[in-house]
């Protein structure tokens, strides 16, 4: 079994020696002590109290100079602290009260592969918050979490209709430059190579 390399940060001596204790009896990881290394470990684990100030300015460390994955065990978290922690880099997020050495080992196993973990119910509400957010203050501007602007949406939608530029800009009531720079945009913009795959990405992020 390949091991992933570990290092923690704490805000007191007794919070980072219970969770080295714990990882440190689990064949899956390796803790390190990263100021005594020259190699970064895969995953830092960061233990505190609530997202503060304090616990950011570590995090936007970590962030500039090293590129490990970070995951952060809590007591105290909600939305907007969730935010501020993934702007720093934050891939994985543990609540001490979940925190069991099984549950913590596999999170920075997720973490390590590149993907990320939170909490059950705070996905649930942040995906209401999302939701609200594109409803109330995206929507009306025409824009989309997607990065597509409501006219994109229309265009593609229309070519996955089958329909060519003239039909489209017809239908839309733009000129047909219009339409020609509407999809070059989209395409330039997301690195999409054709109509089609811009078609294929509209489908996948649910638009048509």
């Amino acid at each position: 079994m390949e091991r992933t390399t570990v290092a923690l940060r704490a805000q007191d001596p007794i919070s980072r020696a219970g969770v080295a204790s714990q990882l440190r009896a689990r064949p899956e990881v390796s803790v390190m002590e990263w100021d005594a290394e020259d190699v970064s470990p895969q995953v830092v684990v960061i233990v505190v109290d609530t997202v503060d100030e304090e616990a950011l300015r570590t995090l936007r460390h970590i962030q500039r100079t090293s590129t490990c994955r970070t995951v952060l065990v809590t007591t105290d978290i909600d939305e907007q602290k969730l935010v501020s922690a993934a702007e720093c880099g934050v891939a994985g997020v543990v609540r001490r009260s979940d925190s069991t050495p099984e549950h913590l080992v596999q999170v920075i196993g997720t973490v390590a592969r590149g993907e990320g973990h939170l909490p059950s119910d705070l996905l649930g509400r942040l995906l209401e918050e999302v939701g609200r957010l594109q409803g109330q203050v995206l929507g009306p501007r025409g824009l989309h979490f997607t990065g597509l602007a409501a006219r994109e949406v229309d265009v593609l939608r229309l070519v996955a209709e089958g329909y060519d530029t003239a039909d489209i800009a017809t239908k839309l009531a733009y000129s047909e430059r219009t339409i020609k720079n509407v999809l070059h945009s989209v395409m330039t913009r997301l690195q999409l190579r054709n109509r089609s795959h811009a078609v294929a990405y509209a489908m996948r992020q649910g638009l048509i």
